[in-house]
């Protein structure tokens, strides 16, 4: 490592950063992030920044709103400090999901949140997943997009390959799916859904053969897990012989937990991007595996100005 490089961590997903900092051997910088009696919130940089190399660990998950400009100011405060270079790495990505106009006067939040980051000051962009692969075009800055696959599939690989078959949730997970698919061996197969509003699937079919396969379902994000248990329960209706999710990002927003802990789900493998809930972590069918050994050799290899190509893929 260079010996300009810093990381600072918001509030976001402190246990993250502080296993990114062990993986690289360089400690977290000094940074208070506090609230006046109104609840704006007031950032404070506790050490030199001034030519430094930044990396800023922040994901903007819930609070969505008070993480989002809890890193708008810390990189702010870098910028007024002379930081020379800001990166905001950003393991989850929030307001990902409106990408584009779906329907008459609607913003494009995605968009706006891009501009909102670029035009406080950040020099480059790392994060992980993002709901759709186009928001990269939406910064005027370098953005680095890691996958959580490699991750994902060292849990897959230790399973049973035989009777193994992968679905998308919904039609713009295909590629995905099939990205795994091509690394397992396995066959895929699609949930056909209708979205009746936000947050709201019904599942209505099953595209592919599922019967007397253990199906796994593979996802960006698992939100409010009411696709996740529809898909998983017409699977198990079709005769499959069991259920389990990999997803990126674990939401868990609202009755989700309660979902999964009903359903036919065994298993639901999701990383550390955003921090669980106490109530998460004790779940039996809840199985979290780390990114902070991609992310940091990503900040790594970006400081040290190697290539990252490799850790796209």
């Amino acid at each position: 490592m260079r010996n300009d490089i810093m990381l600072i961590t918001g509030n976001s997903n402190p246990a993250l950063a502080k296993e990114i900092s062990e993986y690289l051997g360089q400690p977290l910088s000094l940074t208070k992030a506090r609230r006046f009696s109104d609840g704006e919130i007031m950032v404070e940089l506790g050490e030199n920044m001034r030519g430094r190399d930044i990396y800023v660990i922040q994901s903007t998950c819930a609070p969505v709103n008070d993480n989002l400009m809890e890193l708008l100011l810390i990189i702010d405060a870098l910028k007024r400090a002379s930081a020379s270079c800001i990166n905001a790495v950003i393991p989850y990505y929030g307001y990902a999901r409106q990408d584009r106009k779906a329907a008459p006067r609607v913003p494009i939040s995605a968009k706006l949140a891009a501009d909102l980051i670029t035009t406080a000051g950040a020099s480059r962009v790392l994060s992980m997943d993002l709901h759709a692969g186009q928001i990269q075009g939406f910064f005027n800055i370098p953005v680095d997009h890691l996958y959580a696959a490699p991750v994902l599939l060292e849990h897959l690989r230790g399973m049973s390959q035989d009777d193994l078959v992968l679905v998308s949730p919904d039609a713009g997970g295909v590629e995905r799916t099939r990205y795994f698919a091509r690394h397992l061996g396995a066959p895929i197969a699609i949930v056909d859904k209708r979205r009746e509003g936000p947050n709201v699937a019904k599942a209505m079919n099953i595209v592919g053969e599922v019967k007397g396969r253990l199906a796994v379902i593979i996802d960006d994000m698992v939100d409010t897990a009411g696709t996740l248990t529809q898909a998983a329960q017409v699977i198990m209706d079709l005769g499959a012989v069991g259920v389990q999710a990999c997803a990126s990002h674990a939401v868990f927003s609202g009755p989700a937990l309660d979902r999964i802990e009903n359903s036919v789900l065994s298993r639901v493998v999701v990383t550390n991007t955003i921090p669980l809930t106490e109530r998460a972590q004790n779940s039996g069918k809840i199985k979290v595996r780390s990114v902070a050994p991609l992310l940091g050799e990503a900040i790594r290899r970006i400081n040290q100005k190697d290539s990252v190509s490799s850790l796209f893929v």
